[in-house]
């Protein structure tokens, strides 16, 4: 929708436009939010999750994606790290302290203008707009609490692996934003990187040119 007007991810994702043109930003948040709220998880969730279930340890996911698809697909909320944050919490955009629940956000989106219609989120204490908890391109004001709580869960979790090696899955991570291939480089562990063009890997680690529906499928299917 917003690509067909000209528009590119690295402009429309700038908290500027919350600010510039609120109904734009929220436009392009509230189509996304609808979007996923509509999603259902590929079968490679299941997987992963089954594989989870498995483990004498279980496992903790640390993802990129701000879409919520994780819980959605039944994985733990609190073995859950959301690095960049998530569409389906709210901030305020002036910088008052506080995180929410976005819930009860319910937008609609003109498809001709690719404005949000009617009355846009507010801060409760400020009622300035609010906006998503997402860390977005040239963002000074995000807010990282709560990823920052997830962050000190995994930490806990790590140290208390009595020094057992982790095997990393990691799905569709790209070099143009590589928060998560770093992360995954940085555990000591097996990596398994799962990418259609990007998979390359350091020594002594697995890259697979494939989608990562089709890669835990076979890989589920191998071992039985």
């Amino acid at each position: 929708m917003f690509r067909e007007r000209g528009f590119r991810f690295e402009d429309i994702a700038n908290p500027r436009w919350f600010a510039k043109n609120p109904e734009k930003a929220w436009g392009f948040y509230g189509h996304r939010l609808n979007l996923y709220r509509k999603t259902t998880p590929h079968a490679g969730f299941g997987i992963l999750r089954e594989w989870a279930g498995r483990a004498s340890f279980g496992a903790f996911v640390f993802t990129s994606n701000v879409d919520g698809q994780f819980q959605k697909a039944g994985f733990d909320p609190d073995r859950i790290v959301e690095c960049h944050g998530s569409i389906h919490h709210l901030q305020c955009s002036e910088g008052c302290p506080g995180i929410w629940d976005a819930s009860d956000v319910h937008l609609e989106v003109d498809p001709m203008t690719i404005s949000a219609q009617g009355q846009l989120p507010l801060c409760p204490r400020c009622d300035a707009i609010a906006r998503p908890n997402i860390l977005m391109f040239e963002d000074m004001n995000w807010q990282p609490n709560r990823t920052r709580s997830q962050q000190s869960k995994l930490d806990k979790w790590l140290a208390g692996q009595d020094g057992l090696r982790s095997v990393v899955i990691e799905c569709g991570a790209g070099d143009a934003i590589p928060t998560v291939r770093l992360k995954c480089e940085h555990f000591d562990g097996r990596l398994i990187r799962i990418n259609p063009r990007e998979f390359h890997v350091p020594d002594g680690h697995i890259g697979l040119p494939m989608s990562a529906a089709d890669a835990l499928s076979r890989i589920n299917t191998a071992m039985g």
